[in-house]
């Protein structure tokens, strides 16, 4: 799951993920998700790291539109539903007309996802439904489910926290991608730990920071295979 630290008695902050909904503004739609701290902790609410990459991702117009789509550790939902309706879709003539939407597979582990499913199918238009797909994803264990390499873009906000997961995200990490594909973290560099990950990370894909928002102190990090830069 998503894991990120918190800290009871937080103010403001604390009431805000104890909130039972979480209101957002993107793609020219209001998107409203359910909260539930109390029964699934720190993975049922939404954090500064996917509001950021999903800013990220509208802000700089990317087009991912027929992009292949994987999001890791997904939560509440936001940054895939973000993507699916920034990716959606048009109908290429000639006939038959031939749907150019992205294709976004939203995952999280089994616990997150009733109330993921749940805000996906609450945020999306009935017709992007087909396009977002909601499964179970444990890092390093499922990935016989998953094809190898099949996806051009792999994100990720606030997934690196816990210290005994980095291998199997690596691991998850590198199944998932292929020579072509692109990886977006968001996260905060918050202990000694996180830039562990960072240099593991480096050892063995080429990483830029491409974002930083000084307002939430997140960073985004671009990831892809060799030394490849290639844009989205």
């Amino acid at each position: 799951m998503a894991l990120v630290p918190y800290e009871e008695g937080g103010g403001w902050t604390a009431r805000q993920l104890h909130s039972p909904w979480a209101t957002f503004h993107f793609a020219s739609r209001t998107i409203r998700l359910q909260q539930d701290w109390r029964r699934l902790g720190v993975a049922a609410v939404v954090w500064d790291a996917a509001v950021v990459l999903c800013a990220y991702l509208e802000m700089e117009g990317i087009d991912l539109r027929d992009r292949s789509v994987i999001e890791l550790g997904a939560g509440t939902g936001l940054l895939g539903i973000v993507v699916t309706l920034l990716g959606k879709g048009f109908f290429c003539e000639p006939c038959p007309p031939v749907p150019l939407g992205a294709r976004v597979t939203i995952t999280d582990r089994a616990a997150a996802l009733e109330l993921l499913e749940s805000n996906v199918q609450a945020n999306l238009p009935s017709e992007l439904h087909p396009r977002a797909v909601v499964k179970e994803l444990t890092w390093g264990k499922d990935l016989d489910n998953f094809s190898p390499g099949a996806f051009d873009l792999i994100l990720g906000a606030d997934i690196v926290y816990l210290e005994e997961t980095f291998a199997e995200l690596l691991q998850t990490l590198e199944h998932l991608c292929s020579e072509r594909t692109v990886i977006l973290l968001s996260c905060r560099i918050r202990y000694e730990r996180d830039l562990k990950f960072l240099r593991m990370l480096r050892e063995r894909f080429s990483v830029s920071e491409v974002h930083y928002d000084s307002s939430k102190d997140v960073h985004i990090y671009k990831a892809q295979r060799g030394s490849r830069k290639d844009d989205l």
